[in-house]
């Protein structure tokens, strides 16, 4: 039996994951790990629970090893950003096995505004973008973006969630938004980046990697998101309604916006893609060595990435699977606060019209 310890086990993203691990033909010994007692208490599934602390606390790696020990484990997957990067620049230090991307591919995707420089080198639509240190940069990001298509995307270089993300049309509202996160949350001038607004449709795209060879990928559309109607972006990046789509030039940007990070990719690499003005599909970022909230989607529905990648990690070989569209298109995940989720096959809404 597979011995396996996820991080962040509090939050809703490795719930997920261990749900969709226990949904695979395959029982396994699973402990979870979290920085909160109270969120580690809704998560079900896991063999163990243990409070731990915050990875940036020194003893951080000790603790690891030490549950590592107690334990047995074998495998370690961090779900939450923060220790995906934490544990990926110490990973000699931990003793067990990761399947995490390479350093410098996650150092890239870590920081937006470093992935849409990189991809707009490589040839890849991105939005224009300008990271906002002072006044002037803000002001004169405005005066470029504005025209395109009458907004301006306003967001944190750092973190999930849309976070700190506001639309803007002119510098009063942006620099007001800036100095008020800087006062109240400590991410001010520097943290910001102001970029080339999208209008077109909002895609998710999540894939598992070996040496370089995609093994499988599915792309979704997000049509609507949780409390988008009370955010002032209107958006949260964690969608209410999503369905899968077959979009021929999503896979293909956002696989060459993979490999153009790293040629030899292994690991999760789970990429955002809006629509410009154009209709064409940009990679706005790309998150790394962890999966999307909703991997048990695609799991319920037939692709149970996550149980692949635990096979891969451990380098056992599995039946050949499609590189792109493993699932129907319009298939469709809903999902609401306290109401749990419900997989719609096709639009059987099962509703009668007045």
């Amino acid at each position: 039996m597979k011995r396996i310890l996820i991080t962040g086990a509090g939050g809703s993203a490795a719930a997920n994951f261990i749900k969709c691990l226990r949904l695979a033909d395959e029982d396994f010994y699973l402990v979870g790990s979290d920085i909160d007692e109270r969120h580690l208490a809704l998560c079900e599934g896991l063999d163990v629970k243990y409070l731990v602390p915050r990875c940036d606390d020194p003893s951080y790696i000790e603790k690891i090893n030490q549950l590592v020990a107690a334990e047995k484990i074998e495998f370690l997957h961090p779900q939450p950003d923060v220790e995906v990067s934490f544990i990926s620049e110490s990973r000699e230090k931990f003793k067990v096995k990761t399947y995490l991307p390479s350093k410098k591919a996650i150092r890239i995707c870590q920081s937006k505004i470093t992935l849409v420089e990189w991809l707009r080198k490589a040839g890849v639509p991105v939005p224009e973008s300008y990271l906002i240190e002072n006044e002037e940069d803000l002001r004169r990001a405005i005066e470029i973006l504005l025209p395109r298509t009458g907004r301006v995307w306003l967001r944190a270089v750092r973190g999930a969630g849309s976070k700190a993300s506001l639309p803007i049309t002119k510098f009063e509202h942006g620099k007001v938004w800036i100095d008020y996160w800087a006062e109240m949350k400590g991410v001010g001038w520097g943290d910001f980046m102001a970029c080339e607004f999208l209008p077109g449709k909002e895609f998710a795209f999540q894939s598992i990697w070996r040496d370089g060879e995609l093994i499988t990928s599915q792309a979704r559309e997000r049509l609507e998101y949780f409390f988008g109607h009370l955010m002032p972006s209107g958006q949260t990046s964690t969608p209410s309604v999503a369905r899968t789509v077959h979009r021929d030039d999503v896979n293909r940007i956002t696989t060459d916006a993979i490999k153009a990070i790293d040629p030899q990719a292994t690991g999760v690499f789970c990429a955002d893609i809006k629509e410009n003005k154009d209709g064409i599909p940009c990679v706005t970022e790309i998150n790394t060595g962890r999966f999307f909230t909703t991997s048990n989607f695609f799991a319920e529905a037939g692709s149970n990435m996550p149980y692949y990648y635990v096979k891969m990690a451990y380098g056992e070989k599995f039946p050949g699977l499609p590189q792109y569209n493993p699932l129907p298109e319009n298939w469709y995940w809903v999902r609401n606060l306290d109401m749990g989720h419900k997989l719609i096959k096709g639009e059987r809404w099962e509703v009668r019209r007045v």
